[in-house]
């Protein structure tokens, strides 16, 4: 889905806040709700946009409620806040790794055609908050960084680099090659997810979309293949995705 109207925009509390800690520069104006009282998370936003010389405009925010609906069918909280930004910037895979500390085993997620926005921003939330050093997505069947995306992420979109690549498989070889293992969460596997040593090794788990999950060129390139047993209907490919990550942590971090 193309979100023409809203792509420079920003919506939350906190999806604002964590933009003016992080980067700063990514916005160029704030609009916050004339009709109500200030609590101490737009207090703080206020007091960071005149540190960092953002205009702030006290407004009605009707009209972008009214383009949200119209663009994503969903009712939203503003929770009295809308910035004016520049996109994310995505890095390539190049970059990433020319970055990296060298010191240390690296973690990665890969997602492959997870479009939905609420999913996405899930993930980033959760993989920053597991201290995860990167989200890579392809250019096709991939959900670009929303404003959606942004508020569900609560803003760690900022706080994590976001990778492009133009093939997924092709990102996927090239980390192969670089002494990378590749963990696809497969829910058609036998393996569960706790059977799995991630422990001394750079590694990048693959998430699929529900329904479709991950594609067969990719699935044949996992070095191992795990599932998140359940008793009813499979979790979401966000729920999974924190189960998943938070096990790799317990052994990487706490074992």
């Amino acid at each position: 889905m193309e979100y023409k109207k809203l792509k420079n925009y920003i919506f939350g509390k906190n999806a604002v806040l964590e933009t003016l800690l992080k980067n700063p520069k990514r916005i160029n104006k704030i609009y916050i709700s004339k009709n109500i009282g200030l609590d101490n998370r737009l207090k703080k936003i206020k007091e960071l946009a005149l540190n960092n010389s953002v205009i702030i405009q006290f407004t009605n925010l009707n009209k972008y409620l009214e383009i949200i609906k119209e663009e994503t069918g969903e009712e939203v909280n503003l929770q009295g806040v809308v910035a004016s930004v520049s996109p994310v910037e995505y890095i390539d895979l190049d970059t990433f790794l020319n970055r990296a500390q060298k010191d240390k085993f690296k973690k990665l997620v890969i997602l492959d055609g997870v479009s939905d926005p609420h999913n996405f921003g899930a993930i980033i939330r959760t993989a920053t908050a597991a201290g995860y050093d990167g989200i890579l997505v392809g250019n096709h069947r991939a959900c670009p960084v929303t404003p959606v995306v942004e508020k569900t992420s609560a803003g760690a979109v900022n706080h994590i680099p976001i990778i492009k690549a133009n093939s997924l498989s092709g990102a996927i070889d090239y980390l192969k090659n670089n002494d990378w293992w590749i963990i696809a969460l497969d829910m058609n596997n036998s393996d569960n997810y706790f059977d799995v040593d991630y422990k001394n090794m750079n590694f990048a788990l693959v998430l699929g979309a529900e329904g479709d999950g991950i594609s067969k060129t990719l699935l044949n390139k996992a070095d191992f293949k795990i599932k998140v047993p359940t008793h009813f209907e499979s979790l979401n490919v966000s729920a999974c995705a924190a189960v998943v990550i938070y096990e790799t942590i317990r052994q990487t971090e706490y074992t």
